[in-house]
């Protein structure tokens, strides 16, 4: 077994000395008041007993943490009171993922993360170990991984020929080509010696270059920038106020915040607005040129690898074969200038998003992802099918009732304040139309051969594509007003993790008897690809059906 870096017992120490150090500090400032015997002059003391335990705890810590690679499980043992013992076995590994902070890429350290399927946070975390350490680590539980489903394939062709049943003879160029466009390797001899295998070469399938990370920066708005700007504002609220007014000034803003009147405030208020929406917008900016400064997507054998990040470095493994489904994402903006994104789905969970859901292309334009995405599932072009006309006239009682509930709430506002020309709210009225149409024409689903195909959103589009054998779950909900009009949504859900801005997959919208016909025939073509599947393991070959 292995231990962290030695820098980890330093880590560790600081964290939970900082932590203990609040322990007593809360203990005798609430009890001073109260108990006679307890006095505030104690407070450097028993801080410092708080920290020096917290310290000595962490280095126990460090002491106690073991990690190692045996030949069927990477195993885990950490724990100073309650010992806990982990063996999480390579065919269950999802993703390895390696992250550097900028201290950490001068000192040459790194945080290795393994994530399994079903997990919703990572099975295991190595903090911290030597760069080098955590290459050999990602690589070694790479090789293992393929090794496993290597076996698999063997085990499978050998029951095969002991049953009697055919192995098939395929030659070699007939074997299914991989998204790369190598051709897939065949299944090892059972005659012939298995040589120890050795790093393989990577071959770089996409690169995100200068215009590219500037363009996806300038067109994305990240929730996180969003959670920053109302941190600060939290933490600096009197600060971040009086720089407002100041700001609003030139425009007739108050002079301060308790001698305006009611035009000085709207102002204020109207001058609030845009500048953070502009902050929030250049944080946003910020964030995503960081995150994905220097992307770089490759293919090692049957996984793919990527490294991003200018501050915080990470590198990490997609495997190919673990992948639920693929996501085409854009917005209107990329939309006008023809650009796309490509995201990817495994089961476990993945740093991109707190979840499975992981960026494979962040932008390119919008004929390249798409020839990307149709490589990497072999799915056929879609002709997408619109969800019922019902639903257009849905949306638009939906959104006019939208717009009365802003119109009403002017309305009570004109009441406590001397807001005269309330019924201006109503121009929120013509906007219901269009939003109405853009919602129902870019709503749509394509019933494919191999692939289920689901097309959803406006503002952030995405369309996923999903193979029949890894659906877990299709239901078909269905609200009153939905029974009411004799129509349907339809949920395709698999084994992915979901996070709160990735929903499910769902088909909207569509008559009963399409919501019905679509349940069944995706039930059947997964029972299909099932089969498809087996016959392929039992005649000793593997298809890509990712």
């Amino acid at each position: 077994m292995n231990r962290l870096h030695p820098f980890s017992a330093v880590v560790y120490a600081l964290r939970y000395g900082l932590l203990w150090l609040w322990v007593p500090f809360f203990l005798v400032t609430a009890l001073a008041g109260t108990v006679a015997a307890v006095s505030i002059a104690w407070l450097p003391v028993v801080t410092a007993l708080g920290f020096l335990f917290g310290a000595a705890y962490g280095v126990v810590y460090y002491y106690r943490f073991e990690y190692g690679i045996t030949p069927d499980t990477f195993d885990v043992a950490s724990g100073v009171v309650a010992r806990r013992s982990r063996e999480i076995p390579y065919r269950r590994i999802q993703n390895v993922d390696v992250r550097q902070g900028v201290l950490q890429r001068v000192l040459g350290l790194a945080v290795v993360t393994i994530e399994t399927a079903g997990g919703g946070n990572s099975e295991a975390a190595l903090r911290l170990v030597s760069k080098s350490e955590a290459d050999r680590l990602q690589h070694q539980i790479r090789r293992r991984t393929a090794g496993v489903d290597a076996d698999d394939s063997d085990r499978s062709t050998t029951e095969a020929s002991e049953d009697g049943r055919p192995v098939g003879d395929e030659p070699l160029d007939e074997q299914p080509s991989r998204v790369d466009g190598t051709a897939e390797a065949p299944p090892v001899s059972e005659t012939r010696p298995r040589r120890e295998p050795t790093e393989p070469s990577r071959k770089r399938l996409f690169a995100l270059d200068s215009r590219e990370l500037l363009l996806y920066s300038l067109t994305t708005l990240r929730p996180a920038a969003l959670a920053a700007v109302g941190f600060l504002f939290f933490f600096a609220t009197d600060t971040v106020l009086d720089f407002l007014v100041t700001l609003s000034q030139p425009f007739g803003g108050p002079q301060d915040l308790q001698t305006g009147d009611t035009q000085s405030y709207g102002v204020l208020t109207v001058v609030s607005m845009v500048n953070g929406i502009v902050i929030t917008y250049l944080v946003s900016v910020a964030y995503t040129f960081a995150t994905y400064y220097d992307f770089r997507l490759g293919r090692v054998d049957e996984d793919f690898v990527y490294e991003r990040g200018l501050l915080q470095r990470y590198s990490g493994s997609i495997p190919a074969e673990k992948v639920q489904s693929v996501t085409i994402t854009d917005n209107p903006l990329q939309r006008l200038i023809d650009y796309a994104g490509l995201w990817v789905e495994t089961a476990g969970y993945g740093p991109d998003s707190s979840g499975g859901s992981q960026s494979a292309v962040p932008m390119a334009r919008a004929a390249h992802v798409h020839r990307f995405a149709e490589n990497l599932t072999h799915v056929e072009t879609p002709a997408f099918a619109s969800p019922s006309p019902i639903a257009r006239r849905r949306y638009l009682v939906r959104y006019s009732l939208i717009a009365a509930v802003v119109v009403a709430a002017a309305l009570a506002l004109a009441q406590v304040t001397p807001l005269e020309r309330w019924y201006l709210a109503a121009v929120v009225f013509a906007a219901v139309p269009p939003a109405a149409h853009l919602r129902y024409v870019h709503l749509g689903y394509y019933v494919g051969e191999d692939h289920l195909v689901i097309r959803r959103g406006f503002w952030r589009r995405r369309t996923t594509v999903i193979p029949y054998f890894r659906i877990q779950t299709v239901s078909t909900r269905r609200s009153i007003f939905q029974r009411r009009l004799g129509i349907a949504s339809l949920v395709v859900d698999t084994a992915s993790s979901r996070t709160l801005f990735w929903d499910t997959p769902t088909i909207y919208d569509v008559d009963l008897e399409d919501a019905r016909g679509v349940h069944r025939t995706g039930r059947k073509r997964l029972q299909s690809a099932l089969r498809e599947r087996a016959r392929a393991d039992d005649a000793g070959f593997s298809v890509d059906f990712t």
